[in-house]
């Protein structure tokens, strides 16, 4: 009511346009860097400008107060990383205006960077001894190799020279993904920052041999801090501060070499800032974070401001032209200077050229799929289908330049080339320019048939293969990332009601030091997990207290929604990281009621099996499981075994098709035991062992299958998102827990149906969903007799029919690449 009394006072006071004008003008600069006064003429703030004058009183603009970090702070180190990381010291006073600033959204960082969290740590008097201790002796060894500077020249000074008082504070910065990050790094400023009677001195991070020395002496120095009073920064939680020094050791241990003295910053330049331009930005940042060791370098977009005003060519690695756009003449001679320094360039489908070459329009393969032949650096050759920009690069005017051995052309009439290697100037340049949509995945909104995302997945695989390749030719470390650190494994129930008798089962078989063993490896059960308890391949810590559980990766709610058995998946055992599901069920399959139903899930893998010495790749988004399966040997299923996989692959493609809405997705099993994309691309697999004891098989099926990681291959979320774009629906993702849970639901139904009924329950529903219907294959070789699938036999071994009419059953010649490879018939018949 008041707000409306006010409103209408305005109103009447002032009269309709007037207060409109008013209106208008606060909504178009609300959010700028404005503040708004009504005041008298006589008080009007100094350099205001005055947007309204009515009698005495005026409503005017001026420009909020700007604090620039660097005026209120001393940098010591930093840390390249997503998030952007920096170390700086400020007194209490300054601390609190930088505190102000970031509140009032007016503090401004170097080169773009976006503030995001700034927290405090008070050093000990030791960690300032050390520091400065560690920058002095690093300046006198410099000055030992210097000895005889030059008359005019003076010695660097200490980065500090003295050092007292309890004010050192920490700022921790990172940069938003999609703003534009730092270019180089910014000089402190000389101000007093009032720390004691700490004379403070500019950092001189230059180019300089000695001045790169001392800056790495006052980096390595921060792992004396007292990393424990450090507020949680949100990135990697298992680092410390002495995680800096580290990264710094490996360098010179040749793990992250840096032969140009850059720090190890990737730049992409998208064009002008838009809501399309940063859309582009995460998909080009995305595939090349997928190619190169994302603890090794920082990807930052590079504004056209700050690529024209800053310094950003002597911190960059490569500079990756990613826009669509035509690029300005000041912007161009900025690249080619860059260039001319020694620099690399990644050109991906943007106009941007170099004198003797041209980019020329072809509107006939424009956003086209189309066979490209791409020759590496070794001279070998790679085969695969890409979508075309629609351009094609050609000689121009300017001289012909010589080309590098990387380059790629269309398999068509006129060989278009669609990727050149251009090596520019005497200091070692160079860029790598495509037109083939390297940087977008199949399922982007560009492909729009279905056929062509048939293509471009099939070549997924090689795509990387060629980004990796011209990455490392452009001096980039494309190594396979470290594999994960293990993870303690959690015990956890699917139903309250299991708790207790579990845990009084657990109580009388564990050893007094609560370990069970197993030939493979064992297992300790804890109330708790510390860091300092060790986790190796072959002893896992099991922890027990289920309030403590919490897992981004796994939702322990939605697995119990989700799962709807009456023993199997009742007992889970879940781990981030660990070795292999296959061997965690080890030492408890024999033993455990079969009633508490045994499942052991993974996020990630590190020694995943595949079928005989295969490895399975375990990437982040892949369903994990091995499961512990009791069947009766006097029962239908124990009778016919090799069903279990063929059970367990349907089960997976039935845990989707059968919700309603997701019953085309083309989702199928192919014999004996993968999970495919229509009869296209293979996307999970089963691996069965089993143990007869007595009159029971003890079976572990383990299964994993692609929900969510759409590379290098194919996963089953690709398949619902191209099934919207061609349906216009709005099918859901899924999550891995949800299917595994739904996957061993409708596991245990398909075991009943075939120990009721035996195959004959089961086979229509499993000839709906393969893809052999009609196959043809060839027996015991590519120049043997071809015949036709025709189904299974009553053990689930694969039936065909011969060119004589005659059936017979055929197995696997042991290939454990191709089962449906070298077909044969049992001597038996």
């Amino acid at each position: 009511m008041l707000i409306t009394l006010c409103y209408l006072y305005l109103w009447a006071r002032w009269g309709r346009r007037p207060a409109a004008l008013v209106r208008a003008t606060v909504q178009r600069l609300r959010a700028s860097r404005c503040s708004f006064t009504f005041c008298g003429a006589a008080v009007q703030p100094r350099g205001a400008r005055v947007c309204l004058s009515r009698g005495g009183r005026v409503f005017c603009v001026g420009e909020s107060e700007i604090v620039k970090w660097s005026d209120c702070c001393l940098p010591l180190a930093c840390r390249p990383g997503d998030p952007y990381q920096l170390i700086a010291e400020a007194s209490v006073d300054n601390f609190s205006k930088l505190g102000v600033a970031f509140m009032e959204d007016r503090l401004q960082m170097a080169d773009g960077l976006v503030p995001q969290k700034i927290v405090s740590v008070q050093l000990q008097d030791s960690t300032l001894k050390a520091l400065k201790d560690q920058a002095s002796n690093k300046q006198a060894q410099i000055l030992q190799q210097n000895p005889e500077p030059s008359v005019e020249s003076k010695p660097e000074p200490d980065v500090m020279e003295d050092v007292g008082g309890d004010d050192l504070k920490v700022l921790g910065a990172q940069t938003t993904e999609g703003k534009d990050g730092p270019s180089g790094r910014e000089p402190a400023g000389e101000g007093d920052v009032g720390v004691g009677s700490i004379e403070h001195r500019h950092l001189h991070l230059s180019s300089c041999h000695e001045c790169l020395e001392l800056e790495n002496s006052t980096i390595e120095s921060v792992k004396f801090a007292s990393a424990e009073k450090i507020p949680d920064l949100p990135y990697d939680h298992n680092g410390t501060l002495e995680d800096v020094a580290d990264d710094i050791c490996l360098e010179r241990e040749g793990r992250r070499v840096n032969i140009t003295g850059r720090a190890p910053n990737i730049l992409f330049y998208m064009g002008s800032a838009s809501q399309e331009s940063l859309g582009r930005f995460q998909e080009v940042r995305s595939v090349l974070a997928d190619c190169v060791d994302t603890e090794s370098y920082t990807l930052y977009r590079l504004s056209r401001e700050s690529a024209l005003r800053d310094p950003w060519s002597d911190n960059c690695l490569l500079l990756v032209i990613a826009t669509r756009e035509a690029i300005p003449e000041d912007l161009s001679q900025k690249f080619v200077a860059y260039l001319s320094q020694g620099g690399k360039v990644l050109g991906l489908c943007s106009p941007f050229t170099l004198a003797g070459f041209q980019v020329t329009s072809k509107s006939v393969l424009r956003e086209t799929v189309q066979n490209l032949v791409f020759s590496k650096a070794d001279q070998t050759h790679v085969k695969l289908s890409v979508l075309s920009s629609g351009y094609v690069y050609e000689e121009g005017p300017g001289g012909q330049l010589s080309l590098g051995k990387l380059q790629g052309h269309l398999e068509n009439e006129d060989k278009d080339r669609l990727i050149v290697q251009v090596p520019f100037g005497p200091r070692g340049g160079e860029a790598v320019l495509c037109q083939a949509h390297l940087e977008l995945p199949p399922s982007s909104s560009v492909v729009q048939a279905q056929e062509d995302f048939n293509l471009l997945k099939s070549s997924n695989t090689r795509r990387y293969e060629v980004l990796r390749e011209i990455l490392t030719t452009l001096g980039l470390n494309c190594d396979l990332k470290r594999a994960p650190a293990l993870t303690p494994l959690y015990l956890l129930p699917a139903a309250e009601e299991i708790w207790d008798p579990l845990m009084q089962w657990l109580g009388k078989h564990v050893d007094p030091e609560g370990v069970i063993k197993s030939s493979k490896l064992s297992l300790k059960f804890l109330s708790s997990y510390t860091p300092n308890i060790e986790i190796t391949p072959s002893a896992l810590p099991v922890v027990t207290d289920v309030e403590s559980f919490l897992s981004d990766n796994f939702n322990l709610e939605i697995y119990r929604q989700n799962l709807q058995t009456k023993r199997l998946g009742k007992v889970v055992l879940f781990a981030e990281v660990t070795p292999t599901t296959m061997n965690l069920l080890d030492g408890l399959m024999f033993e455990i009621p079969q009633e508490m139903g045994l499942i052991a899930i993974a996020v990630r893998q590190t020694q995943g099996k595949g079928r005989g010495s295969n490895a399975w790749l375990s990437p982040m988004g892949c369903a994990l499981s091995t499961l512990l399966v009791s069947i009766p040997l006097r029962s239908q299923l124990g009778q016919r075994i090799p069903f279990v996989q063929h059970l367990m692959s349907l089960a997976v493609v039935e845990a989707v098709r059968s919700i309603p809405e997701y019953q085309d997705i083309n989702l199928r099993v192919k014999w004996p035991n993968d999970i495919y994309y229509s009869d296209f691309m293979k996307l999970g697999g089963v691996l069965v062992n089993s143990t007869l004891l007595g009159e029971t098989f003890y079976i572990l099926i383990g299964c994993g299958f692609n929900v969510s990681n759409s590379n290098p291959t194919i996963c089953i979320n690709d398949l619902v998102t191209e099934y919207n774009k061609q349906h216009r629906a709005e099918l859901k993702p899924f999550r891995t827990d949800d299917l595994i849970a739904r996957t061993v639901t409708v596991l245990e139904k398909l075991i009943d149906t075939f120990q009721d009924k035996g195959p004959n329950g089961i086979l229509p529903l499993y000839y709906k969903y393969w893809v052999h219907s009609g196959q043809r294959v060839r027996l015991g070789g590519l120049e043997g007799p071809e015949v036709w699938i025709v189904g299974l036999d009553d053990s689930g071994f694969l039936q065909v029919q011969q060119e004589d009419g005659e059936i017979v059953t055929v197995h696997p010649d042991g290939n454990s690449f191709d089962m449906l490879r070298n077909l044969i018939i049992p001597k038996q018949q």
